[in-house]
Parts: structure tokens; sequence; C-alpha cells
């Protein structure tokens, strides 16, 4: 399926956000999506369902100055 991370089209075989994490290799921590617009709880992760063509933003904090 594809669907657009961070502005840019990729394609996944992830049925949920918790497995996109995992496709994507991003930390266990520090990590916040959001679908549509609109954030998804770390704890929503395995229930929210990805569809063709979703929207989603990504956000990796970064430590340092």
């Amino acid at each position: 399926m594809n669907i657009i991370v961070n502005g840019k089209q990729t394609a996944t075989g992830a049925a949920n956000l918790e497995e996109l994490v995992k496709e994507l290799s991003l930390p266990a921590q520090g990590v916040a999506i959001a679908v549509s617009g609109k954030m998804i709880p770390r704890t929503d992760w395995e229930a929210t369902a990805l569809e063709e063509g979703a929207d989603l933003f990504i956000i990796k904090a970064a430590c340092g100055g």
C-alpha cells in the first residue's frame, strides 16, 4: 500500500502504526505520529490501522543544541 510520510510517497506492508514504526526502524522513545493532522497516542499505535493514501507526519526528538 502507498502512504504519505512527512510529505513523501512511501510504500509499506505495515497494517498499523506499530508495524510501520518497526518497518521504518524508528527509535522506541522520542517519536510522535500524527495521522491526518491528529496526534495518535503511542498506546493506540497497534490499534490504528493504516489505509491506502494515509497522510502521516512523524516527529523524532533530537538532543543537542
